[in-house]
């Protein structure tokens, strides 16, 4: 990695991954103005149920099968690592790579849910945080409990974000893309059956 390269990185279960993923990930990459985005395969995220969850190889290729795009790179880092935390994640990849600013890329589902992630306050003062709105929660993320702490941190737009001292959070609105993992699964729930090993 070249030195002063920007990096997204959007974690996930990607179970399975889907163009929505693309769709958000393309858009931010423009938005953002960066050089590529890491989607982090999740082995399994603490906060959601083992029952349901496709293995964690099928679930990687199905990321590799959408991601197509010589600036989206598929990462299973974190079953490497041996961790579920993104606190832990994020530790890592800084200092594996001093040279790289990233950003954190979530959606608004996630925001929701973020007071209940661990060391959650240590991963805003991390990296910036890019907080991508997705369908049904454009409201309901401004009664996010993380965001009693966090609205003081927050800029509303992604312009400089660079430079931005941390913590530090953005907003996005991407365009709204209704394809979600869920539904996927509920149509096909036996994908991860199809996908070659």
């Amino acid at each position: 990695m070249r030195k002063g390269q920007a990096v997204g990185l959007l974690g996930g279960s990607f179970n399975p991954a889907h163009g929505g993923h693309r769709h958000i990930s393309l858009q931010a990459m423009r938005r953002l103005k960066l050089d590529e985005i890491w989607w982090l395969v999740s082995p399994q995220n603490p906060l959601k149920p083992v029952a349901g969850m496709a293995p964690f190889a099928a679930r990687l290729e199905s990321a590799r099968r959408v991601a197509r795009h010589p600036r989206l790179r598929v990462s299973g880092i974190e079953a490497a690592l041996d961790t579920t935390l993104t606190v832990d994640t994020i530790a890592a990849l800084k200092a594996r790579h001093p040279q790289v600013r990233f950003v954190w890329l979530m959606g608004a589902d996630n925001l929701l849910q973020f007071h209940r992630w661990v060391a959650w306050r240590a991963i805003a003062a991390m990296v910036p945080i890019v907080v991508l709105d997705r369908p049904g929660y454009s409201g309901r993320r401004h009664a996010a409990p993380a965001l009693s702490w966090l609205r003081r941190f927050r800029h509303p737009t992604p312009a400089g974000w660079r430079s931005w001292s941390l913590p530090a959070f953005v907003t996005l609105n991407l365009g709204y893309d209704p394809r979600s993992a869920t539904q996927i699964r509920q149509i096909m729930p036996r994908w991860a059956e199809e996908t070659p090993a």
